[in-house]
């Protein structure tokens, strides 16, 4: 039986979309390298390809791929996480308002503020863990809710069905970057979602070796809308980047278990270091949300952050952290990485924009990866020493 939408998630993760080649029995997706496309005659291009920015084979692929896990109808693949959310903003027109959580990852209000403002495009920030905030901020003008849970870093969760709700009530459509959860962990669409939103390059790739975005849709007019905002304005994965993460889903599954396996057994361990201050994880019971991301997750994921209590601390901490911590940007790779977020992912925010969301210049975030789980402690252990 052909692998279909009622396949368990590991199966479709493995074959909806990576079926293989029909002409040489390639068991991987080829990548179709070509710019453009020869026709048999004039206005009948083979298959419907005509030019590789318009579509493309491999890329077809993948956003087969990508809409099944999320439990999507269509799905659109841009050149970045980035690309993707212009892409969706591209749909809007001046005037049009944006209600988007006020803690999200740094480059979101970077792009809204210092770009789209400029075409017009309107926004408000509020706290979306409680739903009546957003309520509150929908205006006649409100377009779209951008949520994003957990959030990055503060990992606050935000309850998507009450959040879908509020919006549908007023005509304002829900989109949730899920970059943090993967459809393996969360689905946000069965939630109540219009849209998804993922950097592919996290944890959908999961290898550290490609950029990629998507946008995973609902309606088949939105994917229509999308569609034409790839040809219009380019910004497309490429073949050999669709390959990538066509190549990094099919562990999909396997991965997030082990990350999130992972990840519990880290977070418990910095709760009970007496060097760290708090700590930043769903997974915790004295999480304020443990229990809606119980409801709402079927695991926690590997993305913790942890306050160290001083600019200084989180420093010297950083600067011992070697063996199987990398200090670097991004996150969902196999490889452990660990980050400042005060001055790499948002440092775009400023001390007066991060103070006021509650991040501070002592947090650390760590994006626990599939090492063995003794190994990330001890070089933990040696790293928390220096403070």
């Amino acid at each position: 039986m052909k692998p279909n939408s009622t396949s368990a998630f590991s199966t479709r993760c493995i074959h909806v979309g990576q079926e293989a080649d029909a002409v040489t029995g390639a068991i991987n997706v080829p990548i179709y390298a070509s710019s453009t496309y020869v026709q048999d005659e004039l206005g009948k291009p083979r298959m419907g390809y005509e030019y590789a920015r318009v579509s493309n084979p491999t890329r077809d692929h993948l956003e087969q791929n990508l809409a099944s896990l999320e439990s999507g109808v269509d799905a659109k693949v841009f050149a970045s996480g980035m690309a993707a959310t212009s892409a969706v903003m591209a749909m809007l027109k001046s005037g049009d308002h944006i209600i988007c959580g006020d803690n999200v990852y740094g480059g979101v209000p970077r792009l809204f503020n210092q770009v789209l403002t400029g075409y017009g495009l309107e926004f408000s920030y509020v706290d979306t863990s409680d739903p009546r905030n957003v309520e509150r901020a929908i205006r006649k003008q409100t377009k779209y809710c951008w949520l994003e849970t957990p959030t990055n870093p503060l990992m606050t969760v935000s309850d998507i069905a009450a959040v879908a709700r509020v919006c549908h009530k007023r005509g304002v459509e829900l989109i949730v970057d899920n970059t943090f959860m993967s459809p393996y962990f969360q689905r946000p669409i069965e939630l109540g979602a219009d849209m998804v939103m993922h950097s592919t390059t996290k944890f959908l790739n999961g290898h550290s070796d490609g950029l990629g975005g998507v946008i995973v849709c609902t309606r088949k007019e939105q994917a229509e809308q999308l569609a034409f905002v790839q040809k219009s304005v380019g910004a497309i994965l490429s073949p050999f980047e669709c390959w990538l993460v066509l190549r990094g889903v099919k562990t999909l599954a396997v991965r997030m278990e082990r990350h999130d396996r992972n990840g519990r057994a880290v977070a418990e361990y910095l709760n009970r270091h007496r060097k760290v201050k708090r700590v930043f994880y769903p997974g915790l019971v004295d999480h304020p949300q443990h229990e809606l991301a119980r409801r709402q997750m079927s695991g926690f994921g590997s993305m913790i952050s942890f306050e160290t209590g001083s600019l200084g601390n989180a420093k010297r901490m950083l600067k011992k952290s070697k063996g199987t911590l990398s200090l670097g940007e991004s996150l969902g790779g196999v490889e452990t990485l660990i980050s400042h977020p005060a001055t790499m992912t948002h440092a775009a925010l400023g001390p007066k924009g991060r103070a006021a969301i509650g991040i501070t210049d002592g947090m650390v975030r760590i994006s626990v990866g599939i090492e063995e789980v003794e190994d990330i402690v001890r070089d933990l252990e040696v790293a928390l020493a220096a403070i």
